[in-house]
Parts: structure tokens; C-alpha cells; sequence
């Protein structure tokens, strides 16, 4: 595997051997590499982005996000979205694997045409099952590099504590058929087109300590309860949050296109962004709306 070399005065470049150092640092080496240089990134011919209409700031819209019609083309900065894991909870239709891809591609294909050049993409998805397991992450992964996304990693979301105390260890201390209990879930970062978001005049609000622990692959926040949001699968707001503070600009656009309970909304104007959002079910609309109101009148970050 390489590492890093220090070469002084001249900053650091890949290496088969060195420190952990990373001044100046040069990566010619391997973004010349084979593997490197077959990877086909997307790029868009220029920059373009057009205003979201006034009377979609900051609403969720009741109906399904496989056709975005409101929203027009490269309007959008982020988009931060949990989708519905289809494991027969509540708010679930039980769809085939082959249906519930289909309908995350038509979700996702539109979230492409919304976001601008350099817009970025985060999916919080969970693995599931384990006769078979099925991994949803690596299926999206891949749908995304379809739909012309560049990807840009991936986080691992630790609940910890708050994993709780369920077991699922199959055969007990046997290796007749031991079972893994899923306690992290994944958060897949993707980019439309460049690398590089352009700024246009919009500050950036994360502090120097946020950005140097946020910027690693492993986040441990503890889940939110479901019974206190009244919601079967609310994910905590210090997630979405870190998102937008590591993705976005103040004044953003952020879209979530499974809106659920709306901590994407709350995660946005706590971070003095905008958000616009989809909701198949009325009820967990309201119940967002419910949530999202009084931060609307505080109107202030965390």
C-alpha cells in the first residue's frame, strides 16, 4: 500500500514507504496509475445554476420524489436523504429488491438533474437481513456511478451506546453459523460533475476543530428515537448537520427527497440554509412540520 514520503522543503508525494506526514502534498503518482486512470469521472461543460422558485423555499412537498417536477434543473446544492429501507416497517411497500432499486434509480436520476455542477449527494443507507445479507450500500453505490455521479467516499456511522443490547448471534459460540449484528450504518458522498463547488460570495460555517474531526471516515453519534419523533426511523440531527457544514455554503439549497420526520429540514436552518423536501405520507408530513416550526421562529445554529 503506499504512504507517504516527507521530502523537505518540497513537501510530501505517494511513496512505498515514510512517515505519516502530508505537507504540499503531491499526488501525480497514483492519479497517473492505471487504476487511477481508468476510472471515467464525469465532467459538465460549464456552470450553470438557476433559482429555486420563492414558494418552494423551505416547504415539503406532499407526493413522490421519482419526478421532481417543481424543481428546476441545477438548482440545488445538497441533497441529504435516508431512504426508506423496505423492511416492512410501517411506512414500508414491501417491494422486490429489483422494484425498491428501480424506485431509489428515479429518485436519485432526478436529484442528478436538480443539483448544480458540484453538487453534492449524501445517502445514509443500512445493510440488512442476513438469509441472505443484502448489501444495499454497494448496490447504491453502483446505481450512482450509473447515473453519472462521481463518488466521493464514504463515512461509517457508529450508533454506539446507542446500538443497544439486541443480539443476533445465530450459533452461540459455534462456528456452526455465527451472525454479525449490524451497529454501524454507511454514508455515501457523491459529487455531479466537479470536484469543486463554486462559493459565489456564500461564507462557510465550520469551525477548525469541526472540520478536522468531521473530515474522518468514522462518525459515532448515538440513533434517535424513534418513539420520541413518532417516526419508525428517524436518523439524529447532528448527522445531516455535519453534512451540511462539511458540503455546503450558507444560503444553501438543501433538498431531501425522503423527507420523514424532517431532520434534514432542521439540520438545514440550524446551519442557516434553506431546505426543500418530498413526502409520500401525509401524516409524517405533518408530523415534520410539527417538528420544524419552532426552529423556524429560532432561526439560529446550533
Amino acid at each position: 500500500m503506499a504512504r507517504e514520503l516527507v521530502i523537505s522543503k518540497k513537501g510530501t508525494k505517494t511513496s512505498s514507504f515514510g512517515t505519516t506526514g502530508r505537507i504540499n502534498h503531491d499526488s501525480s503518482k497514483f492519479y497517473n496509475s492505471k487504476i487511477s486512470l481508468s476510472q471515467n469521472l464525469v465532467r459538465i461543460e460549464g456552470y450553470q445554476e438557476n433559482q429555486l422558485p420563492l414558494p418552494l423555499v423551505n416547504k415539503i412537498i406532499l407526493g413522490n420524489s421519482e419526478k421532481m417536477s417543481e424543481i428546476p434543473d441545477c438548482s440545488i446544492h445538497l441533497m441529504i436523504t435516508s431512504p426508506p429501507y423496505n423492511v416492512t416497517k410501517d411506512y414500508d411497500e414491501d417491494l422486490s429488491l429489483k422494484e425498491y432499486l428501480k424506485l431509489l434509480n428515479n429518485v436519485f436520476s432526478e436529484t442528478y438533474r436538480v443539483l448544480v455542477n458540484g453538487g453534492r449527494a449524501c445517502v445514509n443507507i443500512a445493510n440488512i437481513g442476513r438469509k441472505p445479507y443484502i448489501p444495499f450500500s454497494d448496490y447504491v453505490s453502483k446505481m450512482m456511478l450509473e447515473i453519472g455521479y462521481n463518488m466521493r467516499g464514504e463515512i461509517i456511522w457508529n450508533k454506539g451506546a446507542g446500538a443497544g443490547i439486541s443480539m443476533a448471534w445465530g450459533s452461540w459460540q459455534s462456528a456452526s453459523n455465527p451472525v454479525l449484528r449490524d451497529v454501524h450504518e454507511y454514508i455515501l458522498v457523491f459529487s455531479k460533475g466537479d470536484y469543486q463547488r463554486k462559493q459565489n460570495g456564500n461564507s462557510n460555517t465550520i469551525s477548525k476543530e469541526q472540520f478536522m474531526e468531521w473530515t474522518k471516515s468514522i462518525w459515532t453519534i448515538n440513533p434517535e428515537s424513534a418513539k420520541k419523533v413518532n417516526h419508525p426511523a428517524p436518523f439524529p440531527v447532528e448527522l445531516p448537520y455535519r453534512l451540511i457544514q462539511l458540503y455546503s455554503f450558507k444560503d444553501d439549497i438543501i433538498l431531501d427527497p425522503f423527507m420523514g420526520s424532517g431532520t434534514t429540514a432542521i439540520a438545514a436552518i440550524k446551519s442557516e440554509r434553506k431546505y426543500i423536501g418530498y413526502e409520500i405520507n401525509e401524516e409524517y408530513l405533518k408530523i415534520a412540520e410539527k417538528r420544524i416550526k419552532p426552529f423556524k421562529s429560532q432561526g439560529k445554529m446550533l
